[in-house]
């Protein structure tokens, strides 16, 4: 009897696991690893089936890339398989030179300038201070509205606030549809600590405007500095590291500001861990998802330009920082690897883009 029924189930032809509901069985894809599901599309047809579907895919490329860059790309009408070993496979960058509109009359563009800062908050660009020819800071705040069309030509204005004052070195991240700012460097050498909000209020036909306002952060603040590094992190918190104290010894301290839900007031901690990346400045945070940041390169204390590459992790409950290890057998000939003053952001496939800086050499 016992061999009739084992015979019964090998005709059968089939595996328990082909008798699970499809819906099932996307479920359990959608928690393996790219080389576990092509793996699994290998066993027979109607797995094969399953695993290549476009809505399996699609599904995929929402969990590894988020939200955003699925909606942005359903226009292309590619399979989203396709799409996927496209950005798997990515190996080369396409820039496009963004145009400023000549203004006309009184109006102006920004000057020239470096160690500003520069973001996209609420469709458009906000450029605050940096530094000019002869060492003096700038304490201007530029707007441009872009939209999502990068093709458009930029048309600046100039928003005259006074405030903040002027710095370079600072570091201003978006957080939400606001900018927040900390520290920098005046054209007398000053550190500082202070936390302005950058609120973008878009006026349709009459223009845009934006406003600062100085934080209130209380008693606990980190000491003040220049060529830190920073990000947002949790869609609603700052991180700083490192930068340049007020007697030019570099930093290698990490904190965190926590702010509240209507960002009238926030609160600095100071993240202690054991390892911790070595005291740097002009170096790079990036947020990568989750509760994982990024952190790359920088000017050492003894003036060197660093390369290597550390993750700060929150995942567990408390905050870790470990050193990532890689392969310099990866870096094309006759290219640098360290450098400072670079940028460094997360782009489609959880790939770091590091464009530009200086290295030992320059």
């Amino acid at each position: 009897m016992a061999e009739s029924s084992s015979s019964s189930s090998s005709n059968n032809g089939s595996s328990p696991i082909t008798r699970i509901p499809q819906d099932h069985l996307f479920s359990i894809l959608l928690l393996l690893p790219i080389e576990s599901i092509l793996s699994f599309a290998m066993t027979c047809k109607k797995l094969k089936s399953l695993a290549y579907s476009d809505s399996l895919w699609e599904s995929i490329c929402r969990r590894d890339w988020g939200q955003p860059p699925v909606d942005a790309l359903k226009v292309s009408n590619h399979p989203w398989k396709k799409l996927y070993q496209q950005v798997y496979q990515l190996d080369s960058v396409f820039c496009h030179r963004l145009l400023a509109e000549i203004p006309d009359g009184d109006e102006m563009l920004p000057s020239p300038r470096a160690s500003h800062s520069l973001n996209l908050v609420s469709g458009c660009l906000v450029l605050f201070g940096g530094g000019c020819e002869g060492g003096r800071h700038l304490d201007d705040t530029w707007v441009g509205y872009i939209g999502n069309d990068f093709r458009r030509t930029l048309k600046w204005k100039k928003t005259n606030s006074g405030i903040p004052s002027g710095r370079f070195g600072h570091c201003c991240v978006v957080i939400g549809d606001s900018l927040v700012l900390f520290g920098g460097i005046n054209d007398h050498g000053v550190r500082k600590n202070d936390t302005w909000i950058g609120q973008v209020i878009i006026h349709g036909r009459r223009g845009i405007t934006l406003s600062w306002r100085l934080l209130d952060v209380g008693s606990i603040a980190p000491p003040p500095r220049g060529a830190h590094a920073g990000c947002c992190i949790d869609n609603k918190k700052m991180l700083i590291h490192g930068g340049i104290g007020p007697s030019g010894v570099r930093l290698g301290d990490t904190w965190v500001l926590d702010l509240s839900n209507d960002m009238s007031v926030g609160t600095w901690k100071e993240i202690v861990t054991q390892p911790s990346p070595p005291s740097r400045s002009g170096h790079t945070l990036t947020h990568i998802g989750g509760a994982q940041t990024i952190l790359f390169g920088g000017r050492g204390i003894g003036y060197d330009v660093l390369n290597d590459v550390w993750l700060l992790d929150a995942s567990e409950g408390h905050w870790r920082w470990g050193q990532l290890l890689f392969e310099l057998r990866s870096i094309p000939q006759g290219f640098s690897l360290p450098r400072v003053g670079h940028s460094a952001n997360l782009i489609i496939g959880r790939r770091l883009l590091i464009y530009g800086g200086e290295d030992s050499k320059a």
